[in-house]
């Protein structure tokens, strides 16, 4: 069976991280710091207008040495992203977010913004998923296994 990532997204429980283009990217680092995440969506009335990570922040204020507490989240964040309709496969998700190298991708229906999906969660899915195949295994070849 393939595993969608809206599946993924509701076993995850998910809760969107968000914050205005005009917050300074001083509050932004300290509420992804605060909340232990890697971005946080930019949503502009009632919509997706980009998303700030841990990259940004990186690549578009440390690098160039710019003030974090003068610069705006808008005026760095990443606005041409990908986003995943929910019945993409977790299989494909994770290809395109390696190809890509984008490690956080938003999954959206039409303009509804369903969530967030990260490498790591597809990464800790598919571990959880491989050790309990293993163990069906085991219990099936030492006559343990009940299919249910």
């Amino acid at each position: 069976m393939k595993v969608s990532v809206s599946q993924l997204l509701a076993e995850k429980k998910p809760q969107i991280f968000s914050i205005h283009a005009q917050a300074s990217v001083m509050e932004a680092v300290k509420e992804m710091n605060e909340r232990r995440i890697g971005s946080l969506l930019i949503i502009d009335d009632g919509k997706l207008v980009g998303i700030f990570t841990e990259r940004d922040v990186l690549c578009r204020v440390v690098v160039l040495g710019i003030s974090a507490e003068s610069t705006t989240v808008g005026e760095v964040m990443s606005k041409n992203i990908d986003t995943f309709h929910p019945d993409v496969t977790i299989d494909s998700a994770m290809a395109h977010m390696t190809e890509t190298r984008h490690r956080h991708v938003p999954v959206v229906e039409g303009d509804e913004i369903l969530g967030l999906v990260s490498i790591g969660d597809i990464t800790r899915y598919l571990s959880r998923n491989a050790e309990n195949e293993a163990r069906n295994l085991l219990n099936y070849f030492t006559g343990t296994y009940h299919d249910s």
